[in-house]
């Protein structure tokens, strides 16, 4: 079964190098996994089904390898900076499953990802609109501006969204004192 899945997600990740997710049958993947249709059909609903699958499975794959999502609250510049090491780690995966159409997808899983890790290890900031709404600006905006400034320095982009994310820290910090 393992042997299967792995077959099956290597025969898209392949395909998906070459071709858009809209444009891989089951057909071929099948063909490139060496198994029959009722077999891929006994794991996924359809090839839509094994790239979300796929999407979720990065997008949690590159929040564990983050050591301390608490960073976000405590020291948001080190949190960028582990994110975008768990993001760089990563790369070639990412930018073949999430290429194309579905480039738009991994910062929103990744977002997904970061606040059920530190919601499941902070439940009581769970609810919390300026938490919520922090991590939104900064997982998100931070992807964009990275992935949108590709001409400048990986390292120097981390530095700058770092210190960035750092200057939000203040009004999150002021927000609680006044709430």
């Amino acid at each position: 079964m393992e042997k299967t899945e792995k077959g099956i997600k290597n025969a898209f990740i392949e395909l998906r190098s070459r071709k858009p997710l809209e444009r891989i049958t089951v057909k071929e993947l099948c063909a490139g996994a060496c198994i029959n249709k009722s077999t891929f059909y006994a794991h996924y609903r359809d090839i839509y089904d094994l790239s979300d699958t796929m999407e979720a499975e990065i997008a949690e794959s590159v929040t564990n390898s983050i050591s301390h999502p608490e960073y976000i609250i405590e020291n948001p510049a080190a949190f960028t900076q582990e994110l975008f090491l768990a993001y760089q780690s990563q790369s070639s995966l990412t930018n073949t499953v999430f290429s194309g159409d579905q480039s738009s997808h991994l910062s929103d899983r990744i977002e997904e990802s970061v606040k059920k890790m530190l919601f499941e290890k902070y439940p009581q900031h769970r609810g919390d609109m300026m938490l919520d709404i922090v991590l939104s600006y900064c997982i998100q905006g931070a992807y964009h501006a990275f992935h949108g400034n590709r001409r400048y320095d990986a390292d120097e982009r981390i530095a700058v969204i770092g210190r960035i994310t750092d200057s939000i820290r203040p009004l999150y910090e002021e927000y609680y004192l006044n709430n």
